[in-house]
């Protein structure tokens, strides 16, 4: 299992190179993008037509969310993630000139919320759109800052947003109102269809099982899962938030681990800190298995329920492995 290197500091940070060759760069390596209508076929509201249709033109913070919003709106949304180098840190993300450009020319904006990207409120507030219309998924989903901003990885959560975005494309373009709902069912029922099985699976068979986790992100899905967390909610939020955790929590941890507290111990692969890597060889030594997540889209070209289905069946292979069942 090759470790991501951890973040500096406590996050990962990468420098983007402002200015125009920065901007196009960005556009043209995002992962969650369709192709871009060209300037001669935009109307004065912003959109865009193709074969006489409207495009609205969205802006995700993150590739997860801009992910799904690509799927939903197909033809008629051009959506640009802001966020798609899986090294990135959006906690500690400093925006680029043509990042704000973006914003202020979008109809659309998706924004993760809850102090996890902070960065992208600010540029919503200084860049007003006229008319432009604004997700922000914590204040969807209720969650208000200081609560656990890993949305994404909660499951119904994730229904959440997409009955919103749907919702708010039939807002923007209503006369699309059909193709769009057309998306969602088979979005819902189909596209997602793995992701949804392996879900109700897992929590039809493992559901009450004890697990350790590396940090904070892993919660949304355990509780989604029905899975039991067992490592001090202080240690991970000190690690998703990039400080110290104390030596208390840590010496927990070991012990649930050396008395087989927790069946399996699911981690952040991109942030591999000294003492994670010392709880996931720790782990191993003692037979637990271990499994791994990402905080955004791994590979980058990868879509969310391709993301999401690879991790499901990794914890699902540990704790079978773990279980006999």
């Amino acid at each position: 299992m090759n470790a991501i290197p951890s973040r500096t500091a406590g996050h990962r940070v990468l420098r983007f190179a402002l200015g125009a060759a920065g901007v196009v760069a960005l556009a043209a390596t995002s992962a969650c993008s369709t192709t871009a209508p060209s300037a001669s076929t935009a109307n004065a509201s912003g959109s865009a037509s193709a074969g006489g249709g409207t495009v609205i033109q969205v802006v995700a913070a993150e590739n997860f969310w801009g992910s799904i919003a690509t799927q939903l709106g197909g033809s008629h949304a051009h959506v640009a993630s802001i966020i798609t180098n899986p090294d990135t840190d959006p906690h500690s993300y400093e925006p680029t000139a043509g990042d704000a450009r973006t914003v202020t020319t979008a109809q659309y904006v998706i924004v993760n919320g809850i102090g996890y990207d902070g960065w992208a409120d600010k540029l919503l507030s200084t860049n007003p759109g006229s008319g432009r219309t604004e997700l922000k998924v914590g204040d969807l989903v209720g969650i208000q800052p200081g609560g656990n901003p890993h949305r994404w990885y909660s499951p119904d959560n994730v229904h959440q947003v997409i009955e919103r975005i749907t919702a708010d494309y039939k807002k923007i373009d209503p006369a699309d109102a059909a193709y769009f709902d057309q998306r969602k069912t088979t979005f819902e029922t189909q596209t997602l269809a793995p992701y949804n099985q392996l879900i109700s699976d897992i929590r039809a068979k493992y559901a009450g099982t004890p697990i350790g986790a590396s940090e904070s992100i892993v919660t949304p899905l355990a509780e989604g899962l029905g899975l039991k967390m067992l490592t001090p909610e202080t240690f991970l939020d000190a690690m998703s938030e990039g400080t110290d955790p104390t030596a208390a929590d840590k010496a927990t941890i070991d012990q649930q681990i050396r008395t087989k507290q927790i069946k399996v111990y699911v981690y952040n692969s991109q942030n591999s800190t000294p003492d994670v890597v010392a709880q996931v060889n720790l782990a191993k030594s003692e037979g637990i298995p271990v499994t791994t997540v990402t905080e955004t889209l791994a590979p980058a070209s990868a879509t969310f329920q391709q993301w999401q289905t690879t991790e499901l069946q990794g914890i699902e292979a540990a704790l079978a492995k773990a279980t006999g069942k």
